[in-house]
């Protein structure tokens, strides 16, 4: 690393290309013009890019370009202060002068023309488009020299880069044309390269800015490049023509009128500009879109034929990501019912993962999150269909379920033999509506769930408008609390519906109604963290007497405050650090999550890592450090410090933990524990059987003092338990659930799940084939370890009627 804050008396001047540089950005410059060759004694600590602003960094940057790093001797000064400098060209969004930008032009132009180099059009564009002020009267000479080096040297592997440096050097000609896109054009994309010849060189660059392959170096996308594209007529119009000639085309090929070839329904370069036609579409909220997808998407997903192939996976995963980027519920209800028709073995799997990342897009967006289609469910949430003369009702509460009514007015779940045998084809017609509707509401709960951090709020009017008036949406609503907030602006209230959605009412956590809210009142999902842990308690009280499992849990959420400990250490926190975990369970569950990381392995650069994820409608990032501990076949992970980061001058910068904000913090950390908790060795119970590394940490694990997690579960517990038959066997303690059994007392650790037999405390191995709770017990949120805990508890308290002869064997040695 490169340090540079030593005084230098005889430094350049502070206004270098017309910048008036910090004196820091101004030590940064000396040190890069430097002529020496041997190590500078004010380049020895190391260099903080976050103390000079955007424009400073294109200035420097563009002194940079003169001499790349690798042409420097090893010992250069500068060496290292340029590769930092083209690591932040890849993170931040530098801004130039008219002089830096024709500096950096300058020196892409040198690059273009060396023997080794491969060129970078992309880098000219993106330097245009963040100049400040007019182009530098030398950049049409600059771009043209670019092009023809790069012609020269038969180099084309970013075409629409090339086209608008043509097309600023002097004109996007038919010859030009037809040599930078060197391929057969189809007809779609050709289409696309014809309107941009009219359009000229500002519609060429955003097109070369949003192309989804970047070279290396490149800058960040512009934020604002879609927009500024979708602001241009004429390219909106070619969007809706596009996609109307790929409809067109679908239509044709799912008729027989053109041949089938598996995933060549488009060629390569149409995808690529049907997913910037829907991205478009997507920005501007063109209400002809939804329709056309609900046609489209089948088309490309299913074959002909009755092969499980399909026209084009690769526009249906260019949709699915731009609906990712630009999210709107009717796009994810059409992607989530298209997944459901699609043969394809492995494309399932994959749409789930894209439409979890719509989700989570949609949750920042609270203009769209209650709005939902409607699937035809009444305010009770039910749906009656007939079908060859047999009444049918799809009933929607905890989830979405086919019943069968019985000439006495029952239901069941028994189909009548009559519809099974003569009907086969409605039938399936019917169960497919009942897994859309589950995938709706699935949708929708994940939606919520991800934008919890956001604690965006809405008026009460369009709440009641998206979720209430809705059959669906109205059985979530009903079973989550909400806060209210007061006419004045201040106070707010937690309230949860009552009733139902044709006579809305609201209680407060004591059962009391309250007054229905205004229109314009402001509303959001309650949070604990904002209320006192006699509230708290209410409401856990109160929906355990109704029999209220949340969709999102928010009663029984965990709760996560700053410690002494994390305001000592300021910037990060260790308090989930020197875990010790499985990492191919870590992997996918922290992707699954919506975080960001690479994976893992035996392999250079591959024994650590940093995961990320993006909170707070993009305002806040959590950052999560793990290192590999693979030995052999032993593929673990050890867990490190939790940092967070805001973005500031296109950056991310981390920031003082007491800086955050508490829901944010306590979303981000119950995260975490959720990763610690789940792939921890420590509630793998045959971990001794088969292991001998770590075996201190997974007995510690097993009597440690109770997590976050693990003491909602206990206070979960504390209303389960006594509403059982063993309740009078049971006792809770800080950290166990005691059980006396005929033969034994068992503990069972809250935690870990993990079983000791007094009075030694003996390690009991018990893995049951059901993870779920016994019996009709009430749990008030679905977990796999509380189910674990009570399914063990159940097993231990008739420890005598035990048949399983793995245990009876453990029970017989320490008897």
């Amino acid at each position: 690393m490169t340090d540079v804050t030593a005084e230098v008396p005889e430094a350049p001047s502070t206004t270098v290309m017309s910048v008036p540089l910090s004196p820091y950005a101004t030590e940064l410059l000396r040190v890069l013009t430097s002529t020496a060759d041997e190590p500078d004694p004010a380049a020895r600590r190391g260099v903080d890019l976050s103390r000079i602003d955007n424009r400073e960094l294109g200035v420097l940057l563009a002194v940079a370009r003169e001499r790349p790093a690798h042409e420097l001797p090893a010992l250069h000064p500068s060496r290292e202060l340029r590769w930092a400098l083209t690591t932040a060209l890849e993170n931040r969004q530098t801004r130039f002068t008219p002089e830096s930008c024709a500096a950096v032009l300058a020196a892409l132009v040198k690059e273009s023309q060396a023997d080794r180099a491969t060129g970078n059009p992309l880098l000219a564009v993106s330097a245009l488009l963040r100049c400040d002020g007019e182009w530098p009267a030398s950049a049409a000479r600059s771009a043209g020299a670019i092009v023809r080096a790069m012609i020269a040297r038969a180099r084309f592997e970013q075409p629409y880069a090339m086209a608008a440096l043509t097309g600023l050097a002097g004109g996007f000609t038919r010859a030009a044309l037809n040599t930078v896109f060197r391929w057969s054009l189809g007809p779609i994309a050709r289409d696309e390269v014809d309107l941009l010849v009219k359009l000229g060189m500002p519609a060429q660059a955003l097109v070369a800015e949003v192309c989804r392959d970047r070279p290396y170096p490149s800058m960040p996308q512009l934020p604002d490049a879609w927009q500024r594209l979708a602001a241009i007529t004429e390219y909106a119009d070619f969007a809706r023509r596009a996609l109307d000639a790929a409809q067109a085309r679908v239509a044709a090929i799912q008729a027989g009128e053109l041949p089938y070839v598996a995933d060549k329904a488009f060629a390569p370069d149409e995808v690529e500009v049907l997913a910037r036609a829907v991205r478009i579409a997507l920005s501007r909220n063109e209400t002809w879109l939804p329709e056309l997808l609900r046609s489209l998407l089948p088309g490309i997903a299913v074959a002909p034929t009755s092969a499980k192939t399909l026209p084009s996976q690769a526009l249906l995963y260019e949709v699915a990501r731009a609906a990712g980027d630009f999210p709107t519920p009717e796009a994810l209800a059409a992607l989530v019912a298209v997944r459901g028709v699609v043969r394809h073995k492995g494309v399932p799997r994959h749409l789930d993962r894209l439409c979890k990342r719509i989700e989570r897009a949609l949750a920042e967006r609270q203009d769209t999150v209650l709005t939902l289609p409607d699937l035809g469910f009444d305010s009770a949430g039910t749906r009656a269909v007939e079908v060859g003369g047999h009444p049918a009702v799809l009933v929607a509460s905890d989830e979405v379920v086919l019943r069968w009514r019985r000439g006495d007015g029952t239901l069941t779940a028994t189909v009548p033999a009559a519809v099974r045998r003569d009907h086969p084809d409605e039938l399936k017609e019917l169960r497919g509506r009942v897994k859309q509707a589950r995938d709706q509401v699935s949708a929708l709960v994940r939606t919520l769930e991800a934008g919890y951090p956001a604690a965006s709020a809405r008026p009460y009017a369009d709440w009641r408008a998206g979720l209430a008036t809705n059959g669906l949406g109205w059985q979530i609503a009903r079973r989550l609390i909400w806060e209210v907030q007061h006419p004045d602006g201040g106070q707010w209230q937690a309230v949860l519906p009552d009733g139902d959605a044709d006579d809305e009412r609201f209680v407060d956590a004591s059962g009391v109604s309250v007054a229905r809210p205004e229109p314009d009142a402001a509303l959001r999902l309650w949070h604990p963290i904002r209320s006192s842990a006699d509230e708290v308690r209410a409401w856990r009280d109160l929906l355990t007497e109704r029999q209220l499992r949340q969709p999102v849990r928010q009663a029984f959420r965990e709760v996560y405050l700053l410690t002494p400990a994390e305001e000592a250490t300021g910037t990060y926190s260790l308090r989930f650090a020197a875990h010790v975990v499985h990492y191919r369970q870590l992997y996918p569950l922290l992707r699954s999550r919506g975080w960001t990381t690479r994976m893992l392995g035996p392999w250079d650069g591959g024994d650590e890592a940093q995961a990320y994820r993006v909170l707070a409608a993009g305002t806040w990032r959590i950052g999560f450090h793990h290192d590999y501990l693979g030995e052999e076949d032993l593929e673990c992970a050890s867990t490190g410090r939790v940092w967070f980061e805001r973005p500031i001058e296109g950056a991310w910068r981390t920031e003082p933990l007491t800086e955050v904000p508490i829901v944010v913090f306590s979303e981000a950390m119950r995260d975490v524990d959720l990763f610690v908790s789940v792939t921890s060795i420590a509630a793998d119970p045959y971990w001794t059987d088969r292991r001998t590394e770590y075996v201190d940490y997974w007995r510690a694990e097993s009597r440690r003092e109770l997590g976050m997690t693990a003491q909602v579960r206990r206070t979960a517990l504390e209303r389960i338990l006594p509403r059982t038959k063993i309740a009078d066997r049971c006792t809770l303690t800080d950290r166990y659930l005691v059980v006396r059994g005929e033969l034994r007392t068992y503990k069972i650790h809250l935690g870990s799940a993990n079983i000791l037999m007094e009075p030694d405390d003996a390690y009991l191995c018990i893995v049951p084939s059901r993870r779920k709770a016994p019996g009709d017990i009430f749990l008030p949120f679905e977990e796999d370890r509380l189910g674990l805990i009570l399914s063990k508890a159940f097993l231990l308290a008739e420890d005598t009627r035990i048949t399983d002869e793995s245990i009876l064997l453990q029970l017989r040695t320490r008897l």
